[in-house]
């Protein structure tokens, strides 16, 4: 079975528009009704850096949750975030943004690659203490435009330094939209045979003509896990080409059914998210 994980807290972030916490609410609520197996909800992180976001409590209050719902996913950024988040009994995962690119990681979270690493295992201890999982983003996986070195063995050492720390599940994450089939086939055949029981899955952003090729070549090369938010909503913010977002989740459903490969989704229900989307998000 493939997972299909459903983003609308990437789709949303980036918006300078705040959208009411009602209609947050009422979109997510649609989404339990669909069939993901986790829906990356909000996220605890600085209401400065990202003021959409600063309703992530208000909003999982005024959630339907039954016990066969999507899972809750949410982003945290730093310790405090973490700490926030484990107070919520609906949320199963955190998930961190973890990059290999140490000029992106100063960026986005305004720590060293080292310090990164040890967030992590901080945020890990709260995690087990609190019977939550970790959900670790390698970003910039599939390379950067900032010249920092990149290969399979570097996103494999980091790998490796992970899963030492107990983390079972890593999304390789085209944080800028970078990413091609050879590059993709490069990097799940070569992490996945080496880490059969860690669940590696895929976070690509793409351009609307090149969607398939990627989903194929990770799919082809054993990835099981795939992220994506309807209409492509959302993505890279530091992408050149306005065009590059992320993977439309409708896309990656027509693939997979084309395969007759289950996926777990309520083909109405994700026929009413998706004409629902379209009234969420600004044009």
């Amino acid at each position: 079975m493939v997972k299909l994980i459903e983003c609308p807290r990437d789709a949303m972030q980036g918006l300078k528009e705040f959208i009411p916490t009602e209609i947050k609410a009422a979109y997510l609520n649609q989404l339990l009704q669909v069939g993901f197996d986790t829906i990356d909800f909000g996220s605890f992180v600085s209401p400065k850096a990202i003021p959409q976001m600063r309703d992530t409590a208000a909003v999982l209050s005024k959630l339907k949750l039954q016990s066969d719902s999507a899972k809750l996913l949410s982003i945290v950024a730093n310790l405090r975030g973490a700490q926030d988040a484990v107070q919520f009994d609906e949320i199963s995962y955190l998930g961190y943004p973890f990059s290999i690119s140490e000029t992106f990681q100063l960026r986005n979270t305004n720590a060293t690659i080292g310090e990164s690493m040890d967030r992590v295992k901080a945020m890990q201890e709260i995690c087990v203490q609190a019977d939550k999982e970790m959900v670790v983003y390698i970003s910039m996986g599939f390379g950067n435009p900032y010249g920092d070195p990149w290969n399979a063995e570097i996103v494999q050492k980091w790998a490796d330094e992970l899963i030492a720390l107990d983390i079972r599940i890593l999304q390789l994450s085209d944080t800028i939209g970078v990413s091609n089939p050879d590059s993709i086939a490069y990097l799940f055949s070569n992490l996945i045979p080496a880490y059969p029981d860690i669940e590696i899955g895929a976070h690509l952003h793409t351009e609307p003509h090149n969607w398939k090729e990627k989903i194929h070549a990770a799919y082809e090369h054993g990835c099981r896990r795939f992220d994506g938010a309807i209409k492509g909503f959302g993505g890279c913010p530091m992408a050149k080409d306005d065009l590059t977002g992320n993977m439309p989740t409708e896309n990656m459903w027509h693939y997979f059914e084309g395969r007759n490969l289950e996926t777990g989704l309520n083909e109405q229900a994700f026929t009413d998210s998706i004409a629902m989307a379209v009234g969420v998000f600004p044009h």
